[in-house]
């Protein structure tokens, strides 16, 4: 490579403000595709790989100039596809996006799944099995989202639809997991009354987002069963010195009626594979401490606790379940606040490792 390529690759991925690597100039200026790797450590499908493409039809400097005339920083719009596999055999490859119109006054965000996912099921509030199965189909959500007056909060609009074959890998050996929904075809309508003040969407410093989601299945509409299912979560984020952010979260979900055992609530922690702990209602509370060593580099400290229980046995019979770890943070793109790094988490249930890019709650 000459001399001269050299030296603007490197002025390009280092920070002239502390002479680091940086991507924030790369990212600023990038528009068009980007290719994104994919590495997948969920213990509950074991380690995989894959490839993502995503589109960026302005690039996040030029929505930074618009947000000069505006006063409001919209972000740009965004396509994208992937696919993936991991040593247990699933696989599958997604598309989708997110545009936004009018000034940023509406936005549509959805996709839709292809996959053959392999999962093992514990029975509701996970205290039997594990049963392997199948889920093999087409997933798909679609949200409109308009948002309320100047605030920054949004109304959403919402249709999920699921198509997914699944099987037992031993039918025999389900009757010990009692009555099942093996419906196939849920098709869901719902709003959702969301906001969100972080000061980044990437790693926040302070702020906070939440969401109320309501969904209803229904025959009508396309689904085998009638069900509802429910969200209430927050993430909060305090500033308590210039290098120290205090995280906490909080998570309910709840399903009524003839909810597909694969779609009951589930615990959603790090540490605790995922569809490990499932019932018709789980709740989980969550810490974070970040304290950022240098002004590249941070590490953390994260501990919490979940729940899964039943509507009809009640909180207190319920299945519990504690998580802890630790991790640490590069601060990669400094220009947008973004932070990149691993986590190290154990639960009561198992152990695992998450690459993480930004915040790790979703």
């Amino acid at each position: 490579m000459p001399v001269q390529a050299q030296s603007l690759l490197g002025e390009r991925f280092t920070d002239p403000h502390d002479g680091a690597f940086d991507l924030s100039d790369w990212l600023l200026k990038r528009k068009g595709f980007l290719p994104v790797p994919i590495v997948i450590t969920e213990p509950a499908v074991g380690y995989g790989a894959g490839m993502g493409m995503l589109f960026f039809r302005e690039s996040l400097g030029e929505a930074a100039q618009k947000a000069k005339d505006s006063g409001r920083l919209a972000p740009p719009d965004i396509l994208g596809g992937a696919a993936f596999a991991t040593e247990n055999g699933t696989w599958g490859g997604a598309g989708g996006g997110m545009v936004s119109f009018d000034a940023d006054h509406y936005r549509w965000r959805g996709g839709v799944v292809r996959t053959n996912v392999n999962l093992d099921f514990y029975g509701q509030g996970g205290k039997l099995g594990p049963v392997g199965y199948t889920l093999d189909g087409w997933a798909s959500t679609q949200h409109a989202m308009a948002r309320l007056g100047e605030s920054d909060a949004w109304l959403i609009g919402r249709w999920n639809y699921l198509d997914l074959n699944n099987r037992f890998d031993n039918e025999a050996g389900t009757g010990r997991l009692g009555s099942l929904e093996r419906a196939s075809k849920a098709s869901g309508l719902g709003l959702s009354l969301e906001y969100d003040s972080r000061d980044n969407i990437f790693t926040p410093n302070r702020g906070w987002t939440g969401a109320i989601d309501l969904t209803f299945y229904d025959p009508d509409w396309g689904s085998d069963t009638r069900f509802q299912s429910y969200r209430s979560h927050v993430f909060s984020y305090w500033q308590l010195r210039k290098d120290l952010v205090l995280g906490g979260r909080a998570d309910l979900r709840l399903a009524n009626g003839k909810a597909p055992f694969f779609m009951l609530p589930s615990v959603d922690m790090r540490g605790v594979p995922a569809m490990r702990l499932q019932d018709t209602r789980t709740g989980v509370l969550e810490a974070e401490l970040r304290w950022n060593v240098t002004p590249r580099w941070a590490v953390l400290g994260f501990a919490g606790g979940g729940r899964a229980w039943n509507s009809s046995s009640g909180f207190g019979d319920g299945t519990e379940t504690f998580s802890r770890g630790v991790g640490f943070r590069y601060q990669l793109a400094r220009l947008l606040g973004l932070w990149v790094g691993l986590d190290v988490a154990k639960s009561t249930q198992d152990h695992a490792f998450y690459i993480q890019v930004g915040n790790a709650w979703r």
